[in-house]
């Protein structure tokens, strides 16, 4: 089936979360080049990234310290200059070309009005905290394409997902049937790309500008 739809993850794939690793090392008091090495090391090692506050604080509280960021005011909430610069570019570029473009990612309740403060060119914008269930979960495809039927019904077959994670975007994502490409950046991006499992995105992006002329490129050969 061609492509009808383009569904984009947001963490390292719309927006950097640059600004959200800063401030977890800063809260724990360590060197945020240091809290990046052992981050990627703990990714490229395919362990859960979690390790990480054992690893540089061991018995580190980190539900405590979330409270305590949630309290102040100082957790981490995306906003518009959290977004990547070929972001709104891509999504608007996706819209005027006809493509039915839609952002679903594992974000917590803020971040759904957020995202739509932005102003982006999505016609769909859902997050895990309203689907009610997280990626990797197949449920989570499934809810999000339940979500266009008022507007439009697909086939997983007709849709593709870009996100930065094996595990959390092109697995999952390839197993409710839908074709998938993986993003080469951030944390995860830039690891993930060199894993055998890699292979299994139909496609490899370096970044989000070029995707455009890449769907454009493949529907003409449809």
């Amino acid at each position: 089936m061609p492509i009808r739809a383009i569904f984009f993850d947001v963490g390292e794939t719309l927006i950097d979360e640059t600004r959200l690793l800063h401030g977890w090392a800063d809260t724990m008091g360590v060197d945020r080049a240091e809290f990046l090495a052992v981050l990627d090391d703990i990714i490229a090692k395919g362990e859960n990234y979690r390790l990480i506050f054992e690893r540089l604080r061991p018995g580190f509280d980190v539900r405590a310290a979330a409270a305590e960021r949630k309290r102040s005011g100082t957790d981490f909430r995306i906003e518009a200059r959290d977004l990547y610069a070929d972001a709104r570019p891509c999504l608007s570029e996706l819209t005027q070309d006809g493509w039915f473009v839609g952002i679903a990612g594992n974000q917590p309740p803020t971040a759904k009005a957020a995202l739509e403060s932005f102003g982006l060119e999505a016609r769909l914008i859902t997050t895990s905290a309203e689907l009610g269930v997280d990626k990797p979960s197949l449920d989570f495809y499934r809810e999000t394409l339940a979500k266009t039927s008022t507007m439009s019904e697909f086939d997983p077959a007709e849709v593709l997902y870009v996100g930065d994670r094996l595990d959390n975007d092109v697995i999952p994502a390839r197993n409710f049937g839908m074709k998938t490409a993986l993003l080469e950046r951030g944390p995860w991006g830039r690891n993930h790309v060199r894993w055998p499992d890699a292979a299994l995105a139909d496609f490899i992006l370096k970044d989000l500008a070029g995707l455009p002329a890449l769907l454009r490129g493949i529907k003409a050969q449809s």
